[in-house]
């Protein structure tokens, strides 16, 4: 399935692109449809490619005891996922599932380094909207780790 500039343009990747440097992107990327309650990403695989939702929506699971997972956070449609391993190329540390019907645009990390020394401006706003991306998670768990701090301290865990 081909992927349109406009799709990229639509997502945060495309933030800060032009048409021009959207078309360029959407040569490189494929489309992946998922189904509901399959997996994009399993936890502790290694993948090198940087996600982003176009439909659907995926939950972020992480596994517990006794083999469940548990929810941790729901992205949603035009959000990156895989964004460290997409940069430093570790393990994942969580799995993604598809909570219902998903496509999902994906690049991978040999395909985007083959337009470096042409496209530096490229390059550099697509490293801009990773970054925003993981900032994004950063503030999202600092927020929710303050509010179970007040939970536990300030009402000592009670209702």
């Amino acid at each position: 399935m081909n992927i349109s500039a406009e799709q990229i343009l639509e997502s945060r990747l495309g933030t800060e692109l032009s048409e021009e440097e959207a078309a360029t992107l959407a040569k490189l990327m494929d489309m992946r449809e998922l189904g509901g309650g399959e997996y994009l990403i399993t936890e502790g695989m290694s993948d090198d490619s940087l996600h982003v939702i176009v439909e659907g929506a995926l939950e972020v699971v992480k596994r517990t005891a006794g083999d469940t997972t548990a929810s941790i956070a729901v992205i949603r449609e035009g959000h990156l996922a895989g964004e460290l391993s997409f940069i430093d190329g570790n393990v994942h540390t969580v799995g993604l599932r598809a909570l219902s019907d998903s496509k999902i645009m994906s690049l991978s990390r040999d395909d985007f380094e083959t337009i470096i020394d042409g496209n530096p401006q490229l390059i550099y706003k697509v490293l801009r909207a990773v970054a925003r991306s993981a900032h994004r998670i950063m503030h999202q768990m600092n927020h929710e780790f303050i509010e179970l701090n007040n939970y536990i301290f300030k009402q000592h865990g009670r209702y």
